[in-house]
């Protein structure tokens, strides 16, 4: 079982107003991907707003994603908290409820200083074998990864990858050699931010952490497919279909896109926690048209 490779898909989860897993929508969500043969499920990132889910919640979804993959593809569980104490004990209900390895984010309201996150993530990364990625995400948590604290995560046995978003200056090709600069050997460098990650994976990036792959497998794993073969031509061909799709994700969010398509192939009916509000309807046509272009065809 490969970790942290090639297309790791990231589903919502569909949960009640109150927050209750809708048990059967998330299988339902988790057996396409599993038909898909996507390289890994990303359970509670971001599109599955895991920061708006209590520890009962987030510790049923991952029984049922485990229960519902069956060890097919590896299961890697975002396990970010406020307290180091609560994500800790995420990463060992994880590790007792089936899954392979663990993603954290250094969430916090206090602005956290680089030792700060330093001691957090190596209290997590101690309470698990689980190897261990670095969920960088500062268009949520508002922190900066120095390039110092980096290295000092990397030098820690189970923390083996990061997830990086997209440069906000400059092209995500330098951005991914001067990383690779600073980290060991081995340790595995992927992105986010799908409108860009074909580019990163064409750079020599090793993971697609997606938001449409854990809603549209099938596309989103052609494209990562022909980027990590190098296919240039191919890719630009494959990512231009997806580019209706990249303005709406870019214009209203990917969350809210991803739900929207949710309910439009009837996978669930459910919403987007509060305060978060779906998509506006008059973004419908578009999203309509974005899924045309990729031959996905809604019942």
């Amino acid at each position: 079982m490969t970790l942290f490779h090639g297309l790791s898909a990231f589903p919502i989860t569909p949960a009640t107003p109150d927050g209750t897993i809708l048990a059967d929508d998330l299988a339902r969500l988790l057996l396409r991907l599993k038909a898909a043969k996507v390289n890994s499920v990303g359970l509670l990132g971001s599109t599955g707003t895991y920061a708006y889910l209590d520890r009962n919640a987030r510790r049923d979804a991952v029984t049922i994603a485990a229960e519902t993959l069956a060890g097919e593809m590896p299961l890697i569980v975002s396990v970010g908290a406020l307290r180091t104490d609560a994500a800790v004990a995420l990463a060992q209900d994880a590790a007792k409820a089936g899954a392979d390895a663990l993603l954290m984010a250094p969430v916090s309201y206090t602005p956290l200083t680089q030792e700060e996150a330093y001691q957090h993530y190596l209290a997590v990364a101690a309470a698990t074998d689980l190897p261990l990625s670095i969920y960088n995400n500062p268009g949520t948590t508002h922190f900066t990864f120095g390039t110092d604290l980096l290295v000092r995560l990397a030098a820690i046995p189970t923390i083996t990858a990061i997830k990086m978003p997209l440069p906000a200056q400059g092209n995500v090709a330098d951005d991914f050699a001067a990383l690779k600069t600073h980290l060991p050997d081995g340790f595995i460098i992927g992105y986010s931010g799908d409108w860009g990650c074909a580019e990163a994976l064409l750079a020599g990036a090793q993971t697609w952490y997606s938001v449409v792959g854990g809603i549209l497998p099938e596309p989103a794993l052609r494209l990562t497919q022909a980027a990590l073969a190098g296919d240039t031509v191919r890719t630009a061909e494959l990512n231009a279909q997806f580019a209706p799709l990249w303005t709406l994700f870019r214009a209203h969010g990917s969350l809210r896109v991803a739900y929207a398509i949710a309910h439009l192939l009837g996978l669930t009916q459910a919403l987007p926690p509060r305060p978060i509000l779906p998509m506006p309807d008059s973004a419908w046509p578009d999203l309509r048209t974005a899924l045309a272009a990729l031959g996905v065809q809604p019942d």
